[in-house]
């Protein structure tokens, strides 16, 4: 299921950047989770579209800066898979600026 999100995260990092722009993915130690940050320098949004983005009961699709198509419904799986195994997901983003997906997922116990 991780595997999925970041895959998913980052093709859309790649949809909605320029050609040639800059996709940076980080992890950090948060207490009893492991934070996970996917960002691009891409064309980002505004708070209205941030709202739509993981909401079934809206339709939200947008074309890439190539005209790439989407349906919307893989940042709503992304979520799904972040919640069922106890984590939390979010964004921050500025228009022309890019997007900042960040999910946490609890660490392993070992």
């Amino acid at each position: 299921m991780t595997a999925t999100i970041i895959r998913n995260l980052l093709s859309n990092a790649v949809k909605f950047s320029k050609r040639f722009g800059k996709m940076i993915i980080r992890t950090s130690d948060a207490d009893r989770f492991i934070k996970i940050e996917v960002e691009d320098d891409g064309v980002g949004m505004k708070d209205c579209e941030k709202a739509k983005l993981f909401r079934l009961d809206v339709t939200h699709s947008s074309i890439g800066t190539e005209n790439e198509t989407g349906t919307g419904l893989g940042l709503i799986l992304c979520k799904e898979f972040v919640e069922k195994n106890g984590g939390a997901i979010s964004v921050e983003s500025k228009i022309n600026c890019g997007s900042t997906f960040c999910f946490t997922l609890p660490k392993p116990v070992i």
